[in-house]
């Protein structure tokens, strides 16, 4: 039970308090650095990766003596891929609405990286063409969709700690784990205060939303914890579908956002460096 308890609050920490802090970095910094936040988003990728292949992946192919059934991985990695992949359209249809901007002096095809951006559209809400209320419901929506996204985060979590159940502090593909899915959130937690701000609430309110959209991925956590210490079978399952989430995280969220937000080589060597730290800290 202590396990549980202790699990909880490493979760919570990742979770509310990673989008917690998102919303009071939107409060304190209403106009972020691209740069920043493009190296920040590869290094955390590159640890992610590092996690997954060097940590993950491997307690889920040797979970005892023999190695583990090469194609339960395989299917596990999948279908967490695609459920998270499925989920994360689904986010991007209900959040992303597109400002009007066609006209006869605008192309229709995405033909520089600022239209890939869409700054231009970022431009247009914060210079109050778009209405607050439709801001504030955008902020709401954009929460409702965090907590959401989180719970198969928190399964990550969970997953990672499984296979330590009775000395969590000393599992440290865990901890990095949980720490990278902290940094993650708070981007997230951006995202959700910036329209929440805008639209009306409170910067108090709002950085609260905004930590409470992180709750889910505390359920998440212990979903993936208890799944894991069902079985040596269940554990691959979990560990394989936490692996699969994280992948899609890092290749179809992180790293195109960063390279998108900075046209840079530095993102690269940033993902690089971010999986050379995440494979010192799993193996020193």
């Amino acid at each position: 039970m202590g396990s549980v308890w202790l699990l909880i609050a490493i979760t919570a920490i990742a979770g509310v308090g990673g989008t917690g802090m998102g919303g009071v970095v939107a409060c304190l910094f209403r106009k972020d650095s691209d740069k920043t936040v493009s190296l920040l988003l590869s290094f955390a990728a590159g640890v992610m990766t590092a996690v997954v292949c060097f940590d993950l992946l491997t307690e889920a192919l040797h979970t005892d003596e023999k190695a583990a059934n090469v194609w339960l991985v395989v299917c596990g990695v999948t279908i967490g891929f695609v459920v998270i992949a499925v989920l994360n359209m689904w986010i991007d249809k209900a959040t992303n609405h597109e400002v009007a901007h066609i006209d006869e002096n605008h192309p229709r095809t995405a033909d520089s990286l600022e239209e890939l951006t869409h700054a231009n559209h970022l431009r247009e809400h914060r210079e109050g063409r778009q209405p607050r209320s439709g801001l504030f419901l955008a902020g709401l929506v954009m929460a409702a969709a965090i907590a959401l996204h989180n719970v198969p985060e928190g399964m990550v979590i969970g997953a990672s700690f499984a296979t330590t159940v009775d000395q969590l502090l000393t599992n440290r593909g865990g901890m990095i784990m949980a720490a990278v899915i902290g940094l993650h959130n708070i981007p997230e937690g951006m995202a959700v205060a910036v329209p929440l701000i805008s639209g009306g609430m409170s910067k108090a309110r709002s950085v609260g939303v905004t930590a409470l959209s992180g709750a889910p991925t505390i359920l998440g956590a212990l979903m993936g914890f208890l799944i894991g210490a069902i079985s040596q079978t269940a554990l691959v399952i979990s560990l394989s579908f936490a692996s699969g989430a994280m992948l899609y995280v890092v290749f179809g969220e992180l790293l195109p956002e960063s390279i998108l937000m900075w046209k840079s080589k530095l993102p690269a060597a940033l993902a690089v460096l971010g999986m050379l730290t995440g494979l010192i800290i799993i193996y020193l």
